[in-house]
């Protein structure tokens, strides 16, 4: 029985596991490892659902606490997150015995369960989340309930900590073929009541570009005082919604043999040539392996530099198309071979770096502002000429990282940023608990592949040497 709501995609949220169309394998995944929890506490309690938006990963977990009988204690984007919360609702709510949310109680000796869902876990930001990561890490070691993690970036956020990574399983969603959505559709129109044709929904479905919710909302906008959908109803969708993403650029510019398709491709996508230009060099050297190809490709991609270059310095941006040109017809002939790699295009290395570094700044900025107030002096005189000597120091003088923590009243991701260490380490652990005398791990010394030789040493120069070298 479908519930009544005014939103469609809440009105349509599947009940449960049977219902999720387009990820089988992530659904049996799932519904094993909820079964593990009924012989006791499992190897992994914890969860992670990765994947793009609208491929529902959230209505996953709710259809799981649904089939499994489990209450649901939700924490989503629009709540507070910080540390003192998290653990206020959701690690308090992890502990024991607790009520569904119709009131009933749930004894965990009696099997009685309930999910603590964190939605948009990878969504965590500076000093408005402040603690998060201690206490997500602290509530996936400590939890007698089921936790799942809901992220598009797990990369980004399980390396601010290791146990998000070893003490998780992970499962990947994807986005589902067009044909999967439409029948989705086919089902809503028919409980709605609306006429629209097989091609009809292959249209709004094609154009939410593997995205369930945007497509339900779709199918709604366009539904709204009307029994009946046409083809033309759907194309009015075309100018409103991103129908390709960078994964559809690159797969046109590197392996459909096709430079025209490529720069209908890049016209159709809602990304900058500059953007556009980190993806293709990113992937490059990856799909066109020959040094001819390789070449040609990156003279065209230089090119493109220039004219983005010159846009930069002159604000002309009619610039922009013969440098989208370039990019999309030039590299696209670049290659010469068929292409034969089925690889995953890969994210820029560049926004990556930049992205994290966000949360570094952050972090910094408030360590300077705490020894700048404690030293009376300026944060740029901290952040230049204290906070660097202090960094070396903290990373061998354990009694003073005891000390800074009491004396800066530094948390533990501060600390951490200060020692260069993830904030799960025993060194820093120890530190925050007031624990002298606990060395800073060392990196192991790099292994030798077998039967290579070792590296030659630089020989000191012969001759005699010149006064200058005393």
């Amino acid at each position: 029985m479908w519930p009544i709501s005014d939103d469609w995609t809440e009105s349509f949220r599947p009940q449960s596991l049977d219902h999720i169309k387009g990820n089988p394998k992530a659904v049996a995944q799932l519904r094993d490892w909820a079964r593990s929890w009924q012989d006791g506490r499992p190897s992994k309690k914890a969860v992670v659902l990765i994947g793009p938006p609208g491929v529902g990963k959230t209505s996953s977990a709710i259809a799981l606490a649904n089939d499994m009988g489990w209450g649901l204690v939700e924490m989503n984007a629009s709540d507070q997150r910080t540390g003192e919360a998290i653990r206020q609702v959701a690690l308090r709510a992890s502990y024991s015995n607790t009520f569904t949310s119709d009131g009933d109680y749930l004894s965990v000796s009696d099997g009685g369960r309930k999910l603590i869902l964190l939605d948009e876990a990878d969504n965590l930001f500076g000093r408005e989340d402040k603690g998060a990561i201690p206490a997500i890490v602290e509530l996936i070691k400590e939890t007698r309930q089921p936790v799942v993690l809901i992220v598009n970036d797990f990369y980004g956020l399980s390396r601010k900590s290791s146990a998000l990574k070893t003490n998780t399983l992970q499962i990947s969603y994807y986005r589902p073929r067009a044909n999967e959505t439409a029948k989705i559709l086919a089902n809503i129109a028919r409980i709605k009541g609306i006429q629209a044709n097989e091609r009809t929904l292959l249209g709004i479905a094609d154009n939410a570009n593997g995205d369930i919710r945007a497509a339900v909302r779709d199918l709604e906008s366009l539904s709204l005082g009307r029994e009946s959908l046409t083809e033309e109803d759907a194309d009015l969708l075309s100018g409103r919604i991103l129908r390709k993403d960078m994964y559809d650029l690159m797969g046109a510019v590197f392996r459909s043999n096709d430079p025209s398709g490529a720069h209908r491709t890049m016209s159709e996508i809602d990304e900058s040539p500059d953007h556009v230009l980190l993806w293709l060099d990113e992937n490059m050297p990856y799909e066109y392996r020959q040094a001819g190809e390789l070449m040609r490709g990156y003279e065209k991609l230089s090119r493109a530099d220039i004219f983005l270059g010159r846009v930069r310095r002159r604000q002309y941006y009619r610039f922009w198309s013969y440098a989208s040109d370039l990019m999309s017809f030039g590299v696209s002939q670049a290659r010469q071979t068929r292409p034969t790699d089925s690889q995953r295009f890969r994210f820029p290395g560049y926004l990556m770096k930049m992205s994290r570094s966000k949360a570094v700044r952050g972090l910094k900025d408030g360590v300077t502002a705490k020894i700048a107030e404690h030293c009376h002096t300026s944060t740029a005189r901290a952040r230049h000429d204290i906070l660097p000597f202090i960094q070396t120091m903290v990373k061998e003088n354990s009694a003073l990282r005891c000390n800074l923590v009491n004396t800066l009243d530094l948390d533990i991701e501060e600390l951490a940023f200060l020692m260069d260490e993830k904030i799960d380490s025993p060194a820093v652990k120890a530190a925050m608990r007031g624990e002298e005398d606990v060395p800073v791990a060392k990196a192991k010394p790099v292994e030798r592949e077998p039967g290579r030789p070792e590296p030659s040493k630089p020989r000191p120069p012969k001759g005699q040497k010149s006064l200058l070298q005393f």
